[in-house]
């Protein structure tokens, strides 16, 4: 017999608090109870125009919105310094991923991981002294273009310096992981 009363008790006891929410509700101006709804699909297409290529792009579109997100300046450094832009883009996927604001465990800063000449990076020292003194500071790899004119103007360096993509991977990437690297980002530039 309890059980009888008990469910039709709490059965009733819901929809009273339900009509109480539609009551209320329905006495709000509709703008009141859209503006949180609003202000965060406003947010949401914010951010996705900011992550979104743009359509002139010639970068492939498996590579991701956060790397595509710098199409412009790839391209048009690319251009600069005689590399392929998606060889650039490729590069960036395997270094930080399309973030701007990566910082590696050794210093390494920024789109394309430039060692600086400041910060973690200055504790480096090669035999002449130290092995990163005429490289650009922390503050001046952290602007997104410049980085990736630095790093692709080091990287084209690189290629005319030893004739091939994958050998001046190797000399770019890492000294203590031999061709792996240089085989990771090849392998990246392939596939997408």
């Amino acid at each position: 017999m309890k059980r009888i009363i008990v469910i039709p008790a709490v059965l009733i006891g819901c929809l009273i608090v339900v009509w109480v929410g539609t009551v209320a509700a329905s006495r709000m101006p509709s703008e009141v109870l859209l503006a949180p709804t609003q202000a965060a699909l406003s947010e949401a297409q914010a951010t996705q125009a900011a992550l979104e290529p743009r359509a002139e792009c010639s970068l492939s579109t498996n590579y991701p919105a956060e790397v595509r997100q710098w199409c412009s300046e790839i391209e048009s450094t690319a251009k600069d310094v005689g590399l392929p832009a998606s060889l650039i883009a490729a590069l960036i996927v395997q270094e930080s991923g399309g973030d701007p604001t990566a910082y590696s465990s050794s210093g390494a800063v920024g789109l394309m991981q430039v060692m600086p000449r400041d910060g973690l990076a200055a504790d480096f020292m090669c035999v002449n002294g130290p092995c990163f003194a005429n490289r650009p500071t922390t503050a001046e790899l952290e602007d997104p273009a410049f980085n990736i004119q630095y790093g692709s103007q080091y990287l084209a360096g690189l290629v005319e310096k030893f004739g091939s993509y994958r050998e001046a991977l190797y000399k770019y990437g890492p000294m203590d992981i031999g061709y792996h690297y240089a085989d990771l980002v090849m392998n990246i530039w392939g596939t997408y």
